[in-house]
């Protein structure tokens, strides 16, 4: 059976990948990449997904993406080298406050040492390279899957690291079976909420969380862009059903909701949601902006300054090669507003746990 090769390990979605291949039995044979100062999360981690799945086994060697050779020695890569089918990179640097240099070193120089190794793997069947949907910076309009078009500017080092991190990734197609998942923004499981941290969208529930004993909680300025958000579990099915799928090698594929909904209606769900009441009113887009600039008020509010730049960025994800494949095996993306109170439900039943809290600088 494929054995698998994960970095990202013990990260939510890389965890979660991992439960999912287990449980469709599509591998029993797992070995992740750790950095050393993680290798005890990594452990507990391992551990709670083996009492799960015991007939599987997880191999944790510790490494760092950003050396060659991944930073292992050469007796662990003679090992490993030859049983490696399927590799799946998701280790990256996901804050949208990021700097630049730590973005570039892990983000793009990493991927580069990933990509390095990826060529010395002999049975490869796979290369599951997990970008972002958001490499299109500030491009507007239809945004189409086979498009990687350097855009006049992105909205932080995040994005841009990411892009060029794809195009290196890119590059390997026409030597290396791969597939670049391309997500929309991630949240928590849709039936049950579960998540590891509040990042993102739960960025506006700290918000209203925050703001809820006002006489009335205002919408932040007026918008008419929609956002685009996905619950794990889509992201979990659809990419472990195209790591099998022939039509999905050398393909970009937006994991994006094909049926977004408007950042208001998001926005007015949300408030009802948590405060029983709807929003009204309206606070300046330009004075959130400034007063997100402030540490103080964005560490009150929990929220980072540069969540806002996607409130009013007008752009649509083209799905179609996605849904083609997708739809052989029935994976539909499930509804944000109708999964909203599960997201709701479990934020609020964690919300003063410091581990789930993003810290906001």
């Amino acid at each position: 059976m494929n054995v698998h090769f994960f970095t990202g390990f013990p990260g939510f979605i890389s965890s979660q990948l991992i439960r999912t291949l287990f449980q469709k039995r599509q591998t029993q044979q797992v070995i992740a990449i750790v950095l050393a100062g993680e290798t005890i999360k990594a452990e507990q981690e391992k551990s709670k997904i083996i009492e799960a799945f015991p007939d599987c086994s997880i191999h944790i060697v510790e490494g760092d993406i950003t050396l060659p050779n991944l930073g292992l020695d050469d007796q662990i890569i003679s090992g490993i080298v030859p049983q490696i089918e399927v590799l799946w990179h998701l280790a990256a640097i996901y804050d949208l406050a990021v700097p630049r240099d730590l973005a570039w070193k892990v983000n793009v120089h990493g991927t580069t040492m990933v990509n390095d190794f990826v060529r010395t793997l002999p049975n490869l069947k796979r290369y599951m390279y997990f970008s972002t949907a958001y490499v299109a910076g500030t491009r507007e309009g239809i945004l189409r899957e086979n498009e990687l078009i350097r855009p006049p500017a992105f909205k932080n080092y995040y994005e841009e690291t990411k892009y060029e991190a794809e195009l290196r990734v890119e590059d390997l197609k026409s030597e290396i079976p791969l597939t670049i998942i391309r997500p929309g923004i991630v949240r928590g499981h849709s039936m049950t909420g579960e998540t590891i941290k509040f990042d993102g969208p739960y960025f506006f529930l700290n918000l209203v969380e925050r703001i809820k004993g006002l006489p009335f909680i205002p919408y932040i300025g007026r918008s008419t862009s929609t956002i685009n958000v996905v619950p794990v579990d889509y992201i979990l099915n659809a990419s472990v059903f195209v790591v099998n799928e022939q039509d999905a090698e050398g393909k970009t594929l937006h994991l994006t909701d094909p049926n977004p909904h408007p950042v208001q209606e998001v926005y007015r769900t949300m408030v009802k949601l948590i405060t029983n009441v709807y929003p009204k009113g309206r606070f300046p887009f330009t004075l959130a902006k400034l007063s997100l600039q402030v540490p103080f008020i964005r560490k009150k509010l929990g929220v980072e300054q540069e969540t806002l730049d996607y409130l009013t960025w007008n752009a649509t994800f083209d799905t179609a090669e996605a849904q083609q494949i997708l739809q052989k095996g029935g994976i539909t993306c499930p509804d944000f507003i109708q999964t909203m109170p599960k997201m709701i439900a479990f934020y609020l039943a964690h919300k003063e746990e410091k581990s789930y809290q993003i810290q906001i600088k």
